[in-house]
């Protein structure tokens, strides 16, 4: 009888695709270091009277290599890192910085005006506005009292 290799994550009745994504994923994080790792840049989002911000660092890549997308109440900022391998930089000692594609989804409350949001990159951090909907802004409201 032949030897048959055993993988219980391909795609049948009894192992659903969704393992071989997890399989996928964890073979990706234990291959050989010299590839690239995934990475995600670190955000910060806060919120003002008028609007919510979100500022992504990522420092070495091009404007262009940069997608923003704001769909069905999700934002999506995608992008790539590329590792630049230059000859007379043979000999590296450490690669510690991830390079690559990432991609980040963030849920934008239905108070979000969508048609006014505005990017600007800068110094390698990329700012997202997204201006409030004048019904979202808060009002002051002045209380008389009456003195009888």
């Amino acid at each position: 009888m032949p030897v048959v290799k055993y993988s219980p994550f391909v795609d049948n009745e009894e192992f659903p695709a969704g393992l071989r994504l997890f399989q996928d994923t964890v073979n990706r994080l234990f291959s050989d270091q010299t590839t690239t790792r995934p990475w995600a840049p670190s955000v910060d989002i806060f919120e003002t009277d008028n609007e919510l911000v979100l500022k992504a660092d990522i420092p070495g890549v091009d404007q262009k290599d940069i997608d923003i997308r704001l769909e069905n109440g999700t934002l999506s900022l995608k992008g790539e890192r590329k590792f630049e391998r230059e000859e007379k930089n043979k000999g590296f000692h450490r690669l510690e910085r991830s390079y690559g594609s990432f991609v980040r989804y963030f849920t934008v409350p239905e108070t979000v005006d969508s048609e006014n949001v505005k990017a600007d990159f800068q110094n390698g951090v990329l700012t997202v506005t997204l201006p409030k909907k004048e019904i979202a802004k808060p009002k002051a409201i002045k209380v008389q009292v009456n003195n009888n």
